[in-house]
């Protein structure tokens, strides 16, 4: 039993339980972020008696290891198109007017509009800056942000236009993404870059599906018109 005990300690010390707040500074994300991973299941926790929920280091270590091995290359086009790998490369700014603001019902409105239009059950404008994949509005999904690196729309912003991936859990590229591996199990996407005033592509417009999929004519006419008048919107506030 002393023994079982000491056993038992070590691994306590060699493995410690963290905070969210401690959990959200080491992946580099908002503490809200990380309290919404824990509750999804994406971040194994638990809750203390007291309510609060506390994770292991080894957990939050494995979904760190998840994020380096999710490549960040940009998605490719679900039709017959040339490698992603020769797009051109996009560095968003380090910020951006739009993050972290309000929730505002002219966005809310574009993306229903695009998840009705596209029969897709997520829908979001999503604002890229710096290390962060925020989103503005959001649709059919709990998530508030992720890392960059695990963005499907930095395709999209790479190239300035539409960028679909058929389905992400066959694509070399997108097989380890922790959105697709974990909840929301993303399998489809499709974005359309937004730009501001400044003529800067700072996010997109996009749909995704938990099953693999391609857009329809109509679908994609669609997804694109209501793209441009999002960027208008923006456009307008100068």
């Amino acid at each position: 039993m002393p023994i079982e005990r000491h056993v038992s300690k070590n691994m306590i010390k060699e493995d410690p339980v963290l905070t969210t707040r401690e959990a959200a500074e080491l992946l580099g994300i908002a503490v809200s972020t990380a309290q919404i991973w824990m509750e999804s299941g994406a971040l194994p926790a638990w809750k203390t008696p007291g309510g609060h929920r506390r994770v292991r280091l080894s957990a939050v270590r494995q979904l760190q290891a998840q994020q380096q091995a999710a490549p960040p290359a940009p998605p490719v086009s679900a039709a017959p198109a040339p490698a992603v790998e020769a797009a051109p490369s996009f560095e968003p700014p380090s910020s951006h007017a739009l993050l972290d603001t309000p929730r505002e019902e002219v966005f809310e409105r574009l993306v229903r509009l695009a998840a009705h239009a596209t029969e897709c059950p997520i829908a979001l404008i999503t604002v890229l800056a710096g290390q962060r994949q925020w989103f503005k509005a959001r649709v059919g999904i709990a998530l508030q942000e992720t890392p960059r690196d695990w963005a499907f729309c930095n395709g999209a912003l790479a190239t300035g236009a539409l960028f679909v991936v058929g389905d992400a859990a066959s694509d070399a590229r997108f097989a380890a993404n922790p959105l697709v591996t974990r909840e929301p199990h993303i399998r489809f996407y499709a974005g359309v870059p937004l730009e501001d005033a400044q003529g800067r592509r700072f996010g997109t417009l996009c749909v995704l599906d938990r099953e693999p999929r391609r857009l329809r004519a109509r679908e994609t006419r669609a997804l694109q018109e209501l793209a441009e008048i999002a960027s208008d919107e923006v456009k307008r506030r100068g």
